[in-house]
């Protein structure tokens, strides 16, 4: 159930601090307005809140190991929102940061 909290748990980040840079790109790059970059703030917000969560007590491997979601969650978000369709060589490149993922999360340690 830890693995699956943790997961959760990562998900929800990206899509805070994915959704935070996105909706702060919208309000600036796209002149959509400061209510857009406004509401991406508080994201950006919210995604630093959601990491302490995580049940692996060490920041730097919580934030190394978000790393890797963050890869592969902002290739998703630009499919999803933007139209972005990843070449063959960004799949693969997400699918090794998520292997990392795996590995500095949930292998065995002693």
């Amino acid at each position: 159930m830890t693995v699956l909290r943790s997961l959760v748990l990562f998900v929800l980040a990206a899509v805070a601090e994915i959704g935070g840079a996105w909706l702060v790109w919208q309000g600036l790059r796209e002149h959509r307005g400061w209510l857009w970059a406004g509401a991406g703030v508080v994201a950006l917000g919210a995604y630093g809140f959601v990491a302490t969560f995580q049940p692996e007590s060490h920041f730097g491997r919580v934030l190394a190991a978000y790393g890797g979601v963050f890869v592969a969650g902002s290739l998703v978000w630009g499919v999803v929102m933007d139209g972005f369709r990843p070449d063959r060589w960004d799949v693969a490149g997400a699918l090794v940061c998520l292997a990392g993922v795996g590995i500095i999360m949930y292998a065995p340690r002693g």
